[in-house]
C-alpha cells in the first residue's frame, strides 16, 4: 500500500474526555499515529472501550481533538473552523452501528437518503430524486421504496439505506463504525459483501471498524490492533492474522472459535482485568497483562514503533533494549 497515495495522515492524534471531577480524564485515545492510503480498507479491532469508535470520530472531526494532527489529502483539519470543514465534509461521510437509532423515524427513506445533497448543495433540487433512486438500486434497494418510513424495513435493509447515505455526495472515504454488528449473522455477509462490491466499483477508501475479526480479514487490506487508546500493531492483513507479533494481538486471534480440530490454536488466557483509560497504566499500556513480559522496560518505557518485516508493532521483545535503561 505504500505505493498509493496517503488519503488521512493521523500524526499522534489524542482525544481525552473530562470528567466532572476536576483534572481527570477518559483517555479514549492516547497518541494514534496511522496513515489510511487512497483505496485501501483499513481494519481497526480491539476490545469493546479501547476507543476504536472514537477513532473514526476524531478522524472526521466529528469531535473536537485534544491533541494531535489530521491531514486530508495534504490539507490539515485539525484547526479548521466548521465552514472551512463544510466544502471537505461532502467527500468523507460515515455509516453507523446500529442501522435503527441512526434513522430518523419521522423521515421518509428518499428524505433521509436525499439529505446530504441538500445540506451540501449537490446537485439541482430536481435531479435529486433520480438520484435517491439511484442510490437505492446500488445498494440493492427496490427504488419504489422511496416513499416509506424506516420502521417498514428488517435490520439489513435500514443498514443498506444507511449506506446510501452515506455514498449520496460521492465520497472518498467512509468510516464505517461496527456497520454489522447489529445485525443477524445471516445477513452480516451480504452487507460486508456489498461494501466490499461498492468499494471496487465507486474507488472507495473504508476505516472498517469491527470487534468480528472474521469480517475483518475478509475486507481488510491492512489491519490496525488497537489497545487501550493506542495502536499496538498494524501490517498486511495475512500477516497480522497468519504471523501475528503483539502478545495482545495473539491472544486476541488466538479467542476465535474454529470449527476444525486442525485449524485451533492454543488458547492464549490473559489475566487481570482491562486498565482505567482514566488512569492508564506507565509504560506498555498491555504489560499488566502481558505472558512475555520483557522486564522493569515495559512498565517503565512505552515502546515506539518497531518494523518486523513489513509490520509495525509496538512491543519491547523486538528491540535490542531487552534490559532497563
Amino acid at each position: 500500500m505504500a505505493d498509493k497515495p496517503v488519503l488521512f495522515k493521523i500524526t499522534n492524534l489524542k482525544q481525552h474526555f473530562p470528567l466532572k471531577k476536576k483534572g481527570l480524564y477518559v483517555k479514549a485515545n492516547d497518541g494514534i499515529t496511522i496513515d489510511i492510503y487512497d483505496g485501501e480498507t483499513l481494519g481497526l479491532v480491539g476490545e469493546s472501550g479501547c476507543g476504536k469508535s472514537t477513532t473514526g470520530l476524531a478522524v472526521l472531526k466529528l469531535l473536537e481533538i485534544t491533541a494531535g494532527s489530521v491531514f486530508f489529502r495534504g490539507q490539515e483539519l485539525t484547526h479548521l473552523s466548521e465552514p472551512e470543514l463544510r466544502p471537505l465534509r461532502r467527500h468523507m461521510m460515515m455509516i453507523f452501528q446500529d442501522p435503527y437509532s441512526s434513522l430518523n423515524p419521522r423521515l421518509t427513506v428518499g428524505a433521509i437518503v436525499g439529505e446530504p445533497l441538500s445540506v451540501h448543495n449537490v446537485g439541482r433540487a430536481a435531479d435529486r430524486g433520480a438520484r435517491v433512486s439511484e442510490l437505492l438500486r446500488l445498494v440493492g434497494l427496490n427504488p419504489a421504496f422511496i416513499n416509506r418510513y424506516p420502521h417498514e424495513f428488517s435490520g439489513g435493509q435500514r443498514q443498506r439505506i444507511g449506506i446510501a447515505r452515506a455514498l449520496a455526495t460521492s465520497p472518498d472515504f467512509i468510516v464505517a463504525d461496527e456497520p454489522i454488528s447489529a445485525l443477524d449473522v445471516s445477513i452480516q455477509a451480504q452487507v460486508v459483501n456489498l461494501m466490499s462490491d461498492l468499494k471496487e466499483q465507486l474507488g472507495l477508501t473504508y476505516l472498517f471498524i469491527a470487534h468480528d475479526l472474521s469480517m475483518v480479514r475478509y475486507i481488510s487490506d491492512r489491519v490496525a490492533v488497537m489497545y487501550l487508546g493506542k495502536i499496538v500493531e498494524i501490517g498486511a492483513r495475512k500477516q497480522v492474522f497468519d504471523e501475528p507479533l503483539h502478545p495482545y494481538t495473539r491472544a486476541l486471534l488466538a479467542a476465535i472459535p474454529r470449527v476444525l480440530k486442525k485449524n485451533r490454536t492454543e488458547r492464549i488466557l490473559l489475566t487481570g482485568d482491562i486498565p482505567s483509560p482514566i488512569h492508564p497504566p506507565s509504560g506498555c499500556p498491555f504489560h499488566t497483562r502481558c505472558y512475555t513480559k520483557v522486564g522493569k522496560i515495559c512498565e517503565e518505557h512505552m515502546p515506539p514503533y518497531f518494523q518486523v518485516g513489513k509490520q509495525q508493532v509496538a512491543c519491547w521483545i523486538y528491540s535490542d533494549q531487552n534490559s532497563e535503561p
